[in-house]
């Protein structure tokens, strides 16, 4: 039986946000931490059989006691990263691989994206069961330029040609595991695995993603992201 699982990475220590104590992850909005928004649009989403959150090790007692307060039923593991992105999905597939059958579907997301949406989630899975991969893009909004050592400005990208890739990402359990050891094995290190699937020849296919499912790193983001829950909940209450 094919399950659907959500490794959420929240390894971060936050260092764009200048917070003294806590990651950025933790960082509370009316009095829920970004986490927890982040796990809660998994956890309430039906086709989600589990997930797996890999964290920062010193953490892993608070997580589950978030797990416990919000009743976040799904969390099936709460694991330690790695010393790299790449590691702590290493870390998250194969505690994936313990828990669920090889031919389950992995969705892999930041644990600072707690804006991704339902529709987002069931494209993804849809596109995994039609082509065997999912990669989340927007619409790029601004010009894209490409950097030169000179200084100069190199070649002017048409926004129309341009996706900016996000998260979620999703694939097969066992291709993602067979990949990530031959990274591994070769000592190739990626910026994340969309990039080191395509290394190793697998097609990826996009799956339209909402713009607002933005990334919170800094001050500026965590702004934002106030503004869009705040917008969410007033047009709950005045049907705006």
């Amino acid at each position: 039986n094919m399950s659907n699982i959500a490794i959420i990475f929240a390894g971060g220590t936050g260092k764009r946000m200048n917070t003294k104590s806590k990651p950025k992850q933790f960082l509370e909005l009316y009095g829920k931490p970004i986490l927890v928004y982040t796990l809660e649009q998994f956890n309430n989403h039906p086709e989600i059989d589990g997930i797996i959150l890999v964290i920062l090790e010193q953490w892993i007692d608070y997580c589950n006691e978030l797990v416990d307060r919000f009743r976040l039923s799904k969390v099936r593991a709460v694991i330690a990263g790695g010393d790299s992105a790449l590691q702590s999905q290493r870390n998250g597939l194969n505690v994936a691989a313990r828990l669920f059958p090889d031919n389950s579907i992995v969705l892999i997301h930041d644990g600072v994206r707690p804006l991704v949406d339902s529709e987002t989630i069931s494209r993804n899975i849809s596109s995994v069961r039609e082509h065997g991969t999912a990669i989340t893009v927007t619409t790029a909004i601004e010009t894209i330029t490409v950097k030169t050592d000179s200084g100069k400005i190199g070649n002017i990208i048409e926004r129309s040609k341009v996706e900016m890739a996000r998260a979620p990402q999703r694939f097969l359990l066992k291709e993602s595991l067979e990949i990530h050891m031959r990274a591994e094995e070769e000592k190739m290190d990626f910026i994340d695995s969309a990039s080191m699937m395509q290394h190793y020849g697998h097609v990826l296919y996009s799956v339209e993603g909402s713009p607002e499912n933005i990334k919170i790193t800094t001050p500026n983001d965590f702004y934002i992201f106030r503004a869009l829950v705040d917008a969410r909940e007033n047009s709950q209450i005045f049907g705006i």
